[in-house]
């Protein structure tokens, strides 16, 4: 199996597994081959930012997904996500491996305060941000009926915090379109674009949804994918915090977007673990969907580690500790270290293994919070992996046990595809 063997997969359901070690590719295989049915899988799956933190090449993920592919016995197709891309070189380094969903992030353009603007703020800001948006005019004043019954009304408030919110955002995603488009005509390879503008405090509203999509389909973007901010909170590591049942119905109005100017999926970003809101996205969606995963694979890796060398994910619970608070930086999560408890405090080892990696059960850690630990040690994966003695020992627990590590990521992730099939 090689990188040529990645295909583009187009409007099927899709579920993407990230690997930040590159071993768990069997695992998502067998996960796959339990409960995928109906479900395409993107197994090559790292951000530029992974990579710089785990120290790992784009031929390396590619070359570690595809082999764990070929020496599971997968036989179906397999997309490859060049995820969270911000340059041209970004661009450049994944296609010439292979990669086929390039995962474009403009978040570095968006004005994360613009919300927060009132009238007089919002106008100034407007003034500066008008070149941006040659396109306000034309969208100035219209109503948009979407199948859901709900009305895009596009009122001068509306149409500027669009314009000062995304309008660089929107021409900087033009941009890297363009540049991925003609690197592909160049090789003669098919390609597809997926836009990530969930990266900000606040949702993304119907208007500002409609402006985005509109202005990039009508730019030439082989767009098939697009993830805006849905409201409640889906932080790293954990449950969706917030009305399900209102994010379904928001969900129904940012899938008629998507099927009136497309068609195109609507991607979950940061959806590891988000069970919960699962078959809400796949009913509201009626199966076009995309979902994201990459951190939850690592934690599953410690839940080796836990099972199998104890003392190592003692250090590696304290050692996290120590980098939680720099770490954590890019990351939206709610955890303190003052929510959980110590290693050292903890002389149980299932306990321990509970506290600092339960998913399933609710495992009473202080504050009414039950998954802080979890968070501590997701945000600290590149500063282990890269530590010259826990990432080697990590690996090698792994390497030593690859049937619990396959038997864990089963399990896990076997959860996750029935949750969606379940709204399918």
């Amino acid at each position: 199996m090689t990188a040529e063997q990645c295909v583009t997969l187009g409007l099927a359901p899709s579920f993407g597994f990230g690997d930040r070690i590159g071993l768990a590719t069997p695992g998502h295989v067998e996960a796959m081959k339990r409960s995928g049915a109906g479900i395409e899988a993107i197994f090559p799956q790292q951000s530029i930012r992974e990579m710089t933190r785990t120290q790992r090449t784009p031929r390396q993920v590619m070359d570690d997904a595809l082999a764990g592919a070929r020496a599971s016995g997968w036989s179906g197709p397999i997309g490859a996500d060049a995820d969270h891309l911000k340059t041209a070189d970004d661009v450049d380094v994944t296609a010439a491996v292979g990669f086929t969903f390039f995962t474009i992030d403009p978040s570095d353009n968006v004005d994360q305060q613009a919300d927060d603007y009132d009238e007089t703020q919002l106008r100034e800001k407007f003034t500066s941000a008008r070149e941006t948006a040659p396109w306000f005019d034309g969208y100035l004043g219209k109503s948009v009926g979407l199948a859901t019954g709900a009305s895009i009304e596009l009122t001068e408030e509306a149409c500027m915090r669009a314009a000062v919110k995304y309008g660089s955002a929107i021409r900087k995603a033009l941009q890297l379109g363009d540049h991925i488009k003609a690197v592909h005509d160049q090789s003669g390879r098919d390609y597809e674009i997926e836009l990530s503008v969930d990266e900000t405090d606040q949702p993304t509203t119907l208007a500002e949804h409609f402006i985005i999509a509109d202005q990039c389909l009508g730019g030439g973007m082989k767009l098939v994918s697009l993830a805006p901010r849905f409201i409640g909170d889906l932080e790293k590591g954990v449950d969706y915090k917030g009305d399900v049942s209102a994010l379904e119905a928001s969900l129904r109005d940012h899938a008629a977007i998507a099927d009136s100017l497309g068609p195109y999926k609507l991607s979950l970003h940061s959806g590891s673990d988000k069970l919960s809101m699962y078959p809400a996205l796949a009913r509201a969606t009626k199966g076009r969907f995309h979902v994201k995963t990459a951190g939850t694979s690592y934690l599953e890796a410690l839940r080796v580690v836990a099972r199998h060398d104890e003392p190592l994910l003692r250090r590696i619970v304290d050692f996290a500790r120590d980098r939680y608070d720099t770490d954590k930086a890019t990351y939206h999560v709610s955890a303190t270290l003052d929510n959980v408890e110590t290693g050292s405090a903890i002389d149980d080892a299932v306990r321990l293994e509970q506290v600092y990696l339960e998913r399933w059960a609710d495992v009473p850690v202080g504050n009414g919070f039950t998954e802080p630990g979890r968070q501590i040690l997701h945000c600290t994966f590149g500063s282990v992996l890269t530590d010259a003695e826990l990432g080697t020992a990590v690996r090698t627990v792994l390497e030593n046990h690859p049937d619990t590590y396959t038997e864990v990521l089963a399990d896990h992730f076997s959860r996750h595809l029935d949750a969606l099939a379940a709204g399918m």
